[in-house]
């Protein structure tokens, strides 16, 4: 098996699945505009639509999980790239909030390439190079985050967001074919046994330090969800208009990409070498601390500085975690641990626009940076406090 090649072809799917999830996804508030909702009514309705998606894959991963690992993950991975290729161009005919709505439930159902592609590689990867293929991926996973505003921000201002979504469909299935057709998966002399959902959920509980990185991860997507669907109603009010609002919000995005991009193998170095206990602690705080700051700015300017900075931090987080998820289960586990891994984001994902959409409708979009922030920096102090994770999660 070519190792090498599963990464760099799963590296750039990754890339091509994130660009159109993030043609689309924070623009959704501007389309909700277009499909009629007011003005009052934009921050109750993103929350909803973004939420929906996130609970139904959430429900759905540990089985999708439980799949990869009995019929194959290369089989998975395929499966949700096909039907995320339909679910984006049913996007493009959406006429009203209650189909975009649908469009999204049918999202979270078919949700599962990118940890199906981590599988892959974990699964795949020699142990001494998974740290690093881990934060490979999640550079590329970044390097879809610049490209996808920008390209979405960019057609939706020119021909607006529906032909954003057909884009989208074409970009993901595109990334389906490439792994169809050059993705090896690895043999097992064996079959693999897999158990009922109970038993994995049992399995799950009596590893310790996995359930602690799944709640820390919980977390962390949480916070991160809280401001990415109002970051383009933060540059409305910052500019104090509608005008052209798309375009500077994808280049806001895109800069914290791009500072995600360079900084994630970077990191994933790092916790090979100091560990990823010491990353958890730096990247966590840096970031929460980055973040409440953002309530002084006053520009799009210092807003963007502030983001890429914090891009820069955030995404040490992530290699971190699946990193020490990795360490602490077996190979045969591993579908259902990234299965697992995507329930805890995925509800990270639900509860983050719901939480930011309360506290900006009762106290304004700044005060969600200085909660978010708080939350990060306490985090933080909850990890360099458990000695049973450190001890447990280190990579041998």
């Amino acid at each position: 098996m070519n190792w090498r090649r599963n990464l760099w072809v799963l590296c750039i799917g990754v890339c091509l699945s994130g660009a159109s999830y993030t043609m689309v996804i924070p623009f959704l508030p501007l389309y909700l505009f277009e499909l009629g909702v007011s003005q009052s009514n934009v921050a109750v309705w993103s929350g909803v639509v973004f939420s929906a998606t996130f609970l139904v894959a959430a429900i759905l991963a540990p089985y999708w999980g439980r799949l990869a690992d009995k019929t194959g993950k290369k089989r998975m991975l395929i499966r949700a790239g096909i039907c995320l290729a339909g679910v984006y161009f049913l996007g493009s005919l959406a006429r009203n909030p209650y189909e975009l709505l649908g469009m999204r439930i049918l999202q979270g159902i078919a949700n599962g390439f990118v940890p199906a592609g981590y599988a892959i590689v974990s699964s795949s990867s020699p142990e001494d190079k998974i740290g690093s293929s881990l934060g490979f991926m999640q550079a590329g996973l970044l390097c879809g985050g610049i490209l996808g505003p920008l390209l979405g921000g960019t057609l939706s201002h020119l021909y607006g967001m529906r032909q954003s979504f057909v884009i989208a469909a074409a970009i993901i299935l595109a990334a389906t074919i490439a792994a169809w057709l050059l993705v090896e998966e690895r043999k097992t002399s064996e079959p693999v046994k897999v158990g009922s959902i109970k038993e994995d959920i049992k399995t799950a509980l009596s590893n310790g330090a996995l359930i602690r990185l799944l709640s820390l991860l919980l977390l962390v997507q949480m916070t991160s969800m809280i401001l990415q669907p109002l970051i383009t109603l933060y540059i409305t009010e910052l500019q104090g208009s509608l005008a052209g609002a798309e375009l500077k919000a994808g280049f806001v995005f895109g800069l914290a990409g791009v500072a995600g991009a360079i900084a994630a193998p970077l990191w994933g170095k790092i916790g090979q070498k100091a560990g990823y206990f010491t990353v958890l602690v730096t990247t966590l705080s840096s970031a929460g601390v980055i973040n409440a700051l953002q309530v002084l700015v006053g520009t799009i300017t210092q807003f963007s500085v502030f983001q890429f900075v914090f891009g820069f931090f955030i995404a040490g987080v992530l290699p971190a975690i699946n990193s020490m998820v990795v360490a602490n289960t077996e190979r045969d586990f591993r579908g259902r641990a990234f299965g697992l891994t995507t329930s805890a984001s995925q509800l990270g994902f639900m509860l983050g626009p719901v939480v930011g959409g309360v506290i900006s409708s009762f106290l304004g979009i700044k005060a969600v940076f200085v909660f978010t922030g708080l939350v990060l920096i306490g985090a933080a102090a909850v990890v360099w406090r458990s000695k049973g994770l450190k001890s447990e999660s280190a990579l041998k």
